[in-house]
């Protein structure tokens, strides 16, 4: 049981590094949004490359962050049900959704966006917008990337239900 908890806790602890890593491109993104309003409304100049890298960081920090919302449990959840349950309760549809829906749904978007991701790396794809971005490739590689990372923490709160089915874990933070 050591070797499930070490494990999990490695997961949880790249998806924290890389989490925290995220935030600080969302301050990125937030001052690259301010220049382009800044820019549109004051002097009426707008720019391509600027409009792509508000979408290319966007898509980043999604992805990429991905993991890190699912490991501190940030992602939306509209279920009644859910909220009723007690700690085993909760434990189970933790496990069984990653079961039955996170771990086929990562491989699914990995397996087949992979592909697509090494073509464009391939022709180190770029904008076809006059002075667009160049380095249109690299946010395609955060797709299998980011999904990986959303796989892994997948696995890791897999771990974490089942250590708390059996009773091991006693938080449902992962720390016991």
């Amino acid at each position: 049981m050591n070797s499930i908890k070490s494990l999990s806790r490695f997961i949880d602890n790249i998806n924290e590094w890389v989490g925290r890593g995220t935030a600080w491109v969302t301050l990125g993104l937030v001052l690259v949004v301010f220049i382009d309003v800044v820019m549109r409304y004051l002097f009426n100049i707008s720019f391509v490359f600027t409009q792509e890298l508000e979408w290319h960081l966007f898509g980043f920090i999604f992805l990429i962050g991905a993991g890190y919302t699912l490991l501190h449990d940030g992602h939306v959840r509209v279920d009644i049900i859910y909220q009723r349950l007690g700690f085993k309760g909760r434990a189970w549809v933790n496990f069984c959704g990653v079961l039955l829906f996170l771990i086929p749904g990562c491989i699914m978007v990995i397996t087949t966006s992979w592909q697509f991701a090494a073509n464009s790396f391939s022709m180190l794809e770029g904008s076809p917008d006059p002075g667009g971005i160049p380095y249109r490739f690299i946010i395609k590689g955060c797709i299998p990337a980011g999904f990986t990372l959303l796989l892994l923490q997948g696995i890791s709160l897999g771990l974490h239900s089942f250590l708390q089915i059996l009773g091991i874990e006693k938080s449902e933070g992962g720390q016991s």
